[in-house]
Order: C-alpha cells, then sequence, then structure tokens
C-alpha cells in the first residue's frame, strides 16, 4: 500500500538555518549553512522517542509520505515508515535531513556563496560523514532532542547511523546500520572514479554548464552495482526490443533501454556537483582509520546498541563486509544483532517490501524504547 492508502499521508518539508561559521573536516569552513528536513510523528514528552533516518548517496529528507501538491511524489522509504510500519510513527518521532551538500534544498553547490553572490558550483567545498553527523547534531539540539532512540540508514545512510554511535556515543541509544560497511573496497572506490570521470571530462562540466551526458553514464554505471545478476537476469535477460537487430550501436537489449532510462531520469534532476561530493565522502569514510585500521577500537567508543542487516546478493556492500562490523563489535563485548536476508535485489534490497526484512526491523524496533 502506498502512503496515501494507509500511511503518514501529507507531509511538509522544514528549513533550519544556522547562523555560526561551521568548521569542514577538509579545513575549510561554510559561512553558516542550511538543512532542509522532514518530521513524522510526534516527539513525546520524555523526547526519547526520536529516530534519525540517515540518506544514501541519492537520497534525501523526502522519507515518506507525499506533497499535497504532488501525490505522486511519495518519499523514498515509504514502505518503512509510517503507523503501523516498521518505524511506527504512531510511537516514534522520525527525522529526515537533506546532507549539508546536497541538492535538495539543504546548503550546497547549487546554493548562492554570500562571497561571491552566485552558486558555489564546483567550489563548494568537499564534506565527509564526520560533517553530515555534525550538521545533523545541530539540527537535533534545534529540536530538542538529547538523545536519539535509534540513528537507521542503508548504505552511505548505514555509515552515518554507525558514525553517530561512535562521534557522539552519548546521544544514540540504538544503531540501526543496513546494507553498509565499515569503508569501501578498492574495487568501490574505482567505481566511483570511474563515474566522477565520466562527469568531470565532460566538455559541458568543464565549460561551468550542466554535464547531462556525464550524469547520465555515472547513473548508468551506479545503477549496475545497485542491482544483482540474478534479478538483471530474471528482469531482462538477453530480450530485445522489437524491430531491433540493426548490427550496429543502438539501444537494441532490453537492459541498454533501462539503464539508458535511468541515466535520463536522473541527469533531469540530480546535482554533479552534489553527485561528486557523496561518492567522495563514500570513499573517505573510514573510522578505523584513526585507530591505526583497527575496527574494534573505533567501535569501542560506541554505547549504543546494534542491528546490523546484510543482502545475500548486495555484492556492493557484501555480507561479509557486515560481519566485520558484527566481528569487531562482539569482540568489544557490545551488544549487537546480525541478520543476513536472502534477496534478489542486491544493494536496493534495502528499499524494497520484504517481509522477513521488514518483520525483523519491526521486532528489534519494539524493544527500542524504555
Amino acid at each position: 500500500m502506498t502512503s496515501r492508502d494507509n500511511g503518514i499521508g501529507i507531509v511538509k518539508a522544514a528549513r533550519a538555518r544556522f547562523e555560526a561559521p561551521f568548521a569542514l573536516a577538509s579545513g575549510g569552513t561554510l559561512p553558516g549553512f542550511e538543512l532542509v528536513y522532514e518530521t513524522y510523528g510526534k516527539l513525546n514528552a520524555a523526547k526519547n522517542n526520536a529516530i534519525l533516518i540517515c540518506h544514501a548517496l541519492s537520497g534525501h529528507h523526502h522519507v515518506a509520505g507525499h506533497y499535497a501538491d504532488n501525490p505522486k511524489n511519495v518519499g523514498w522509504w515509504d514502505n518503512m515508515i509510517g503507523p503501523g510500519r516498521p518505524i511506527d510513527t504512531d510511537r516514534f518521532f522520525v527525522v529526515g535531513v537533506n546532507n549539508l551538500g546536497g541538492c535538495h534544498g539543504s546548503t550546497g553547490p547549487s546554493s548562492i556563496n554570500p562571497a561571491t553572490g552566485k552558486p558555489w558550483g564546483a567550489d563548494f567545498p568537499v564534506v565527509t560523514v564526520t560533517d553530515w553527523v555534525s550538521a545533523q547534531a545541530l539540527l537535533a539540539d534545534r529540536l530538542g532532542i538529547a538523545q536519539w532512540a535509534a540513528t537507521v540508514g542503508g548504505s552511505l545512510g548505514g555509515m552515518q547511523a554507525m558514525q553517530w554511535t561512535m562521534q557522539f556515543p552519548e546521544r544514540v541509544r540504538h544503531a540501526l546500520v543496513i546494507a553498509a560497511a565499515p569503508n569501501l573496497t578498492a574495487e568501490n572506490i574505482a567505481f566511483n572514479e570511474v563515474a566522477r570521470q565520466a562527469i568531470l571530462t565532460d566538455a559541458e562540466y568543464k565549460a561551468g554548464r550542466r554535464p547531462v551526458t556525464g550524469l547520465r553514464l555515472a547513473r548508468m554505471l551506479g545503477h549496475i552495482t545497485y542491482l544483482s545478476d540474478d534479478q538483471m537476469a530474471e528482469k531482462f535477460g538477453r530480450k530485445r526490443r522489437p524491430g531491433s537487430g540493426s548490427y550496429g550501436f543502438g539501444v537494441e537489449f532490453e537492459v541498454e533501454s533501462y539503464l539508458n532510462y535511468q541515466g535520463d531520469k536522473f541527469a533531469e534532476w540530480f546535482d554533479a556537483d552534489t553527485y561528486l561530493r557523496m561518492t567522495k565522502a563514500l570513499d573517505y569514510f573510514d573510522p578505523a582509520a584513526e585507530t591505526g585500521g583497527n575496527l574494534q577500537a573505533a567501535l569501542a567508543r560506541a554505547k549504543a546498541r546494534f542491528l546490523v542487516v546484510s543482502f545475500s546478493t548486495d555484492w556492493r556492500f557484501s555480507p561479509q563486509r557486515s560481519r566485520e562490523i558484527v566481528d569487531a563489535l562482539v569482540h568489544n563485548g557490545q551488544d549487537v544483532a546480525y541478520a543476513e536476508i536472502k534477496s534478489v535485489h542486491g544493494h536496493d534490497s534495502f528499499l524494497m517490501q520484504d517481509a522477513h526484512y521488514h518483520a525483523i526491523m519491526r521486532a528489534y524496533l519494539d524493544g527500542v524504547l524504555p
């Protein structure tokens, strides 16, 4: 069911402005910034029922519900969040934020640089997961949330959920780290670099214009890594489009058509400079780097309880990478539950409405409130 049938319903975005200079991990400083966010449910009197949803690379603050002027624009995790859903808005106060550097209203490359009066564009500084968590902490202060009941996220969002437990250990009771990893493998960094080069070498980008071709290619490459081989075989196989067989270089296979469609759609609304920064944030994430490569030592700071979830066909962030997190927590004697879900959907599995997956999320979250 959609949110219009049995969910949150109509939602509105809000905006928080922070005037103080904001120091970044890169050494740069932003002269203040804005975050766009949405909230669902109500913050209780004890202010202990708040859940932060951290978004992945192309995600944003619109996590659930729909807008009054655009009923088709349903939040990207609407199947997970709402009354009676695993993240139950009858019990929890849920917050979704568009990260700093994003292109959905929060301060980012498309925002005006007060020093020049023009969009930041390529001059916007590189941001990291630690920067995002610091900015989210300021928003939590503004909302009166001293401690999250849980930080929750998939993929890059899962990395943020985990980073919260190390950066602000007193401010998180539970962390749900889904389809994530303690850092990127060399192969993953390589995929990100190819995607970035597609943008950086686009003549339109070099000329300061929107690099549609580069964005299309970056998204097409990324989308291949989000799907599993089994899913692609089942959905497309070697099926050809009607009238194919020209022995040329046009779009003939169904999978080619699908990737071109995804690339075209993405290039219409996403910002190239945001894409460059989001992928770099992924590359830089490595909390164990501060402890000489020792993940146990890095996670030892955390006081939260953990649920770590992986998916069998996710080859971008494989179950083995999730088990590295689990092993480190177990060796530290920290409280962690782990689930590996059988799924055909690859890395995108964390977005799907899978009964087993949702049951595990629901069961864990039933024990989150005091």
